[in-house]
């Protein structure tokens, strides 16, 4: 398994854990609970930024530029609501 592949499991993986992580915060049922649970959070998405960057300075991981017309069309859609 080459790099690449790994990082992109892992990535996956962190991504999973911080949706945990995230419910576990907002459905914790005492501060301290919660306190710990954000933390957590707050540490995965750490993890996870840096991983993203990692693969993006690699070109493992590319995002698209959107067009200024669908972003315009996008807020004109849900500011509608």
């Amino acid at each position: 398994m080459e790099d690449r592949d790994l990082m992109e499991k892992e990535l996956l993986i962190i991504k999973g854990v911080c949706d945990l992580y995230l419910h576990g915060a907002i459905e914790s049922t005492t501060s301290e609970v919660h306190s710990a649970f954000k933390e957590a959070l707050n540490e995965s998405l750490n993890v996870q930024n840096k991983l993203y960057n990692l693969m993006a300075e690699k070109g493992w991981y590319k995002t698209e530029t959107a067009e200024q017309q669908k972003i315009d069309a996008a807020k004109q859609k849900y500011s509608e609501n």
